[in-house]
């Protein structure tokens, strides 16, 4: 008998694992939206205590901006040769190149254009589950996904037509060309996902630490200056000790000032922060043409 006691983590962990498992037996064809960042890092823990010592039943999938963090992207690689998982790589570019993407620059942030290259994903890999890191603590809409968010034919989701999961029944059928997205960490947030990290000895690209970065303060956030941010006539770039919250499109995602260079120190910050994830570190989420849940209504994740 274990002189451990059981605690929240090993709740949430359990949920997660039985949610997963429910996913291989009831989903034909199910795949795992892995990006890099923290939560499908975690995701990727609970597949292996999952499915341990098999394979995983389903391939890991990445919608790649090819706007992303290179740290991230050096990450995600890495992390799926060490597991040994079959790794697929859509890119935005050829959605562009289709004409099935049009921006209105070649720096324009792509993340509100996500939806298009992942529902043809869907649609040429026939997935009927995609199981994703998305926490109800990040943002409003999320939290009114259920765990198993059913989409229709189009890809779309309606949040007044979402399927009861009471006593954590889950309903997986679906017709052909529909799917659902299933989000085994919904009931987890930031510092769960934290506290998780930090007992189970999991690394996390570089970036998710304390570093020195040229950033422009803009908008009452900091953007990282890069090959798509640069300083406008009446700004100027300036060295700041940061780190990110958060990993997505270089256009629009934000650092936070931050002095947390280890998983520990980050543990106490983010315990006593009050602002949300998103809420601080996307800019594209804080304008209404490009909401959070107009996006997920169009296919998003």
């Amino acid at each position: 008998m274990s002189n451990h006691p059981f605690t929240h983590l090993d709740a949430l962990e359990s949920e997660a694992i039985h949610i997963m498992r429910e996913v291989a037996a009831e989903c034909a064809n199910p795949a795992l939206l892995f990006s890099g960042g923290k939560d499908s890092i975690v995701l990727l823990r609970l597949a292996e205590k999952a499915f341990r010592p098999g394979r995983f039943p389903f391939p890991l999938v990445h919608i790649d901006t090819e706007h992303n963090f290179p740290e991230v992207i050096e990450f995600r690689d890495r992390r799926a040769k060490q597991l040994g998982e079959r790794l697929i790589v859509s890119s935005m570019e050829d959605s562009i190149k289709k004409g099935k993407v049009v921006l209105r620059s070649p720096t324009q942030s792509r993340n509100a254009f996500q939806s298009v290259t992942l529902l043809d994903t869907i649609a040429e890999y026939e997935f009927d589950a995609c199981i994703g890191g998305a926490r109800r603590d990040e943002e409003k809409a999320r939290a009114k996904e259920r765990i198993f968010s059913f989409r229709d034919e189009f890809g779309q989701w309606d949040p007044k037509n979402q399927r009861p999961e009471l006593w954590d029944i889950y309903n997986t059928r679906t017709h052909p060309g529909e799917n659902i997205r299933v989000f085994p960490i919904s009931n987890w947030t930031e510092l769960d996902v934290w506290e998780y990290i930090d007992r189970e000895q999991l690394e996390v690209p570089k970036i998710y630490f304390a570093h020195l970065r040229d950033v422009i303060r803009r908008d009452a956030g900091l953007l990282p200056v890069s090959h798509l941010v640069q300083p406008r006539e009446e700004e100027r770039a300036e060295k700041v000790m940061v780190r990110f919250r958060t990993v997505g499109d270089m256009s629009c995602t934000c650092p936070v000032e931050s002095a947390a260079a280890c998983v520990e120190e980050i543990i106490a910050e983010t315990a006593i922060t009050r602002i949300t994830e998103r809420g601080a570190t996307r800019m594209d989420d804080q304008t209404s043409d490009a909401s959070m849940e107009l996006r997920k209504k169009e296919g998003y994740f």
